[in-house]
């Protein structure tokens, strides 16, 4: 069989390059460590891996995610802190503001620092969120929430609850609307209150009251209306729902006539408080249902309780004006701190959600490893057989094409 010479170098020059490439991918895939370089040497591995690249990619977002989440949170709760701080002062001024011997001035100057906490109070619920909005504007992040006025503050935000995704089913509220911080706060007792008339001339002082029974509560507005006659002067009270006042036929009192004895509980409807003191003749208490007040109302309403006149009647006013300050206070701080414990809840999952990410992206690593990377002592020997074999036939071609005919004709 005739071999010609052009053959010869053609065939030997395939072989070689062959052999060439196959050293350079092996030498790629020693020096980028993948097993696979293009989907073609192993579609189902290179699909896989995709899909595994992609989720990663998804759980390192969710991780950038949680700590922006983290940052928000960190700032609400430095705002709740404060918050907090400010109602355990006004608390403690209050209780300053209750003392007898307190001249004019004092009190002037305790009214000039709670109007200092009042506007304090303010700046943090006006907290900017460090991105250019507001923390508890609700949804409507651009504009402050709260703008002081007569006897408050006026609440500009909304309900809204901005949340991040932290995780594939999990979202985490990153704010708190103003006004389920500041303003839906119960008021009294938190589920009645009470209070004493303006126009009471007496020395009659009420206290918050307990529930006595919880299903004989009827929610209803009640009032107290206190008699003093006869030689000695006899005191009596009645009791009326205000709520029923307008049904045909009227019915009758809850209590009528009864006596009165100073600091002793007055009991009905699942309501018990008592009343010390010397009320009038004509004084009038009220039993109605909690209400929602703004912690700027009780605060306005504390203010303005510092300038009645004290001694008398005065002084009685003033009794029940900062026990009823005293209640929406506490109200306001267990308000605070229930918000507080959310955000703490909050950053504790955020702490387990970035443990379990962490996990994952190992997994998703390992996984990666398996579709992927290189056995090395199989390459690296594949690698010296391939140099070897190249070596050989550039050799064996190197021989072969030297053969000529002509060397041995002389």
């Amino acid at each position: 069989m005739r071999i010609s010479t052009n053959t010869i170098f053609e065939t030997g020059t395939n072989q070689l390059g062959t052999l060439q490439g196959q050293i350079a991918r092996t030498q790629l895939q020693l020096s980028t460590n993948r097993r696979i370089l293009t989907p073609s040497d192993d579609p189902v591995a290179s699909a896989r891996a995709l899909e595994v690249t992609q989720s990663q990619s998804v759980n390192t977002q969710y991780a950038t995610n949680r700590q922006n989440a983290r940052s928000s949170l960190a700032h609400v709760e430095q705002a709740l802190a404060s918050t907090t701080s400010l109602i355990h002062d006004i608390k403690t001024l209050t209780v300053s503001a209750g003392n007898g011997t307190l001249l004019p001035a004092d009190r002037q100057s305790l009214t000039i620092e709670l109007k200092g906490r009042l506007n304090d109070l303010l700046g943090v619920a006006n907290t900017a969120d460090g991105v250019g909005g507001y923390l508890f504007s609700g949804y409507s992040a651009g504009s402050a929430p709260f703008t002081l006025t007569e006897g408050g503050a006026d609440y500009h935000g909304d309900q809204g609850i901005r949340k991040l995704q932290v995780a594939s089913s999990r979202n985490v509220a990153i704010s708190d609307s103003g006004s389920s911080v500041f303003e839906n706060i119960p008021t009294g007792n938190g589920t009645f209150q009470t209070s004493a008339a303006g126009a009471n001339t007496g020395g009659g002082v009420v206290s918050s009251g307990t529930i006595s029974d919880a299903a004989a509560l009827t929610g209803h507005e009640y009032k107290i209306d206190f008699t003093v006659s006869g030689t000695p002067a006899q005191t009596t009270y009645t009791v009326t729902d205000v709520s029923r006042a307008g049904e045909t036929p009227v019915p009758p009192p809850v209590a009528l006539d009864v006596p009165f004895e100073s600091g002793k509980q007055i009991k009905f409807d699942g309501v018990v408080f008592d009343i010390a003191g010397a009320p009038a003749n004509g004084d009038v208490f009220s039993v109605k249902p909690s209400e929602k007040q703004s912690i700027f109302t009780t605060l306005s309403q504390l203010i303005d309780t510092l300038a009645l006149p004290a001694g008398g009647a005065g002084q009685a006013a003033l009794t029940n004006g900062l026990n009823m300050a005293h209640d929406n206070l506490d109200a306001a701080l267990e308000n605070v701190l229930s918000v507080r414990a959310g955000v703490g809840a909050s950053l504790k999952e955020l702490d387990y959600l970035d443990e379990a990410g962490t996990d994952r992206n190992i997994q998703y690593a390992a996984t990666l490893s398996d579709l992927q990377d290189l056995d090395l002592v199989k390459t690296i020997s594949l690698f010296a057989q391939q140099q070897m074999t190249l070596e050989a036939s550039q050799k064996s071609f190197k021989s072969l094409s030297g053969l000529s005919l002509f060397n041995y004709i002389g």
